[in-house]
């Protein structure tokens, strides 16, 4: 038997990969810090997202946040790959540190940067990362096997809303991945980085509705660094997963979300 050589086309995924997205992109803490400084009054959400979620029920019977933990993605719901139900606070962007150059754009930097849209009753959070081993078609120097490693990442955040917040939220973002498909800046966590191009992919099924994008980032290549993001409505509860692929983040090849994954999360909501 040949042995089998490993060529890692993806490292470890990084739960921080906006932060790494805007580094490759050249944008550093001060500019970005200067940039939110000059952009909160027109971008920056209201509210302070550091404070804790409401663990009462809010108006509307939207759930809680002690619900949202009961119907949030955890580890037997998913076949493959690792579940983290707690985000390292250097890593866990709040809200207030989130702003855009256009306003209306501020919901695609929201949900890519896995921050709840509008004014949520309550919000959990949840990451997922997994690979997949698929044999490379060519092979090695020395004709041994070739093994490419797929690293794929997923931001989760799970959040209720009262009153048709909700419903609000996704028009919202709808409206963003219209509007700003040509692109726009935004500086997430004290990072700016420039989105190259939105564009709209198949909603997701398995929810009352639905959004999906992929958001070029642009790091300086010929080719956009794809992320995903895919939003899942069901009733007063809104699902935003933020995904990656390590191996196309540095290519600009295009990649497939994990459905598994999304569909796992979007079945919990009931």
């Amino acid at each position: 038997m040949r042995s089998t050589a490993v060529r890692r086309t993806a490292l470890a995924a990084s739960a921080a990969t906006l932060v790494l997205l805007a580094t490759a992109c050249g944008g550093s803490s001060d500019d970005g810090a200067d940039d939110a400084k000059g952009t909160s009054d027109q971008s920056a959400p209201a509210g302070d997202a550091k404070a804790e979620p409401d663990q009462s029920a809010p108006a509307g019977d939207a759930p809680a946040a002690a619900e949202l933990e009961k119907i949030a993605l955890a580890q037997a719901d998913v076949k493959n790959g690792k579940v983290a139900t707690e985000i390292p606070a250097d890593e866990n962007v709040a809200k207030d540190k989130v702003s855009t150059d256009d306003k209306a754009c501020l919901p695609l930097a929201l949900a890519v940067a896995a921050v709840a849209q509008g004014e949520p009753g309550a919000e959990v959070k949840r990451s997922w990362e997994g690979q997949t081993d698929t044999l490379s078609e060519g092979s090695g120097p020395d004709g041994q096997d070739m093994t490419e490693i797929q690293v794929n990442t997923i931001r989760l955040n799970v959040a209720s809303y009262a009153g048709g917040g909700a419903e609000r939220a996704l028009a919202e973002l709808k409206t963003a991945t219209e509007k700003c498909a040509g692109g726009f800046t935004a500086t997430v966590d004290g990072d700016r980085m420039r989105v190259a191009e939105v564009t709209t992919t198949a909603a997701p099924k398995g929810g009352d509705e639905g959004v999906a994008a992929t958001v070029g980032i642009d790091i300086g290549k010929e080719a956009a660094a794809p992320m995903k993001v895919v939003v899942v409505r069901k009733g007063d509860t809104l699902a935003t997963f933020s995904a990656t692929n390590l191996s196309s983040m540095m290519s600009g090849v295009d990649f497939e979300v994990p459905t598994d994954v999304v569909d796992a999360q979007v079945a919990k909501l009931g």
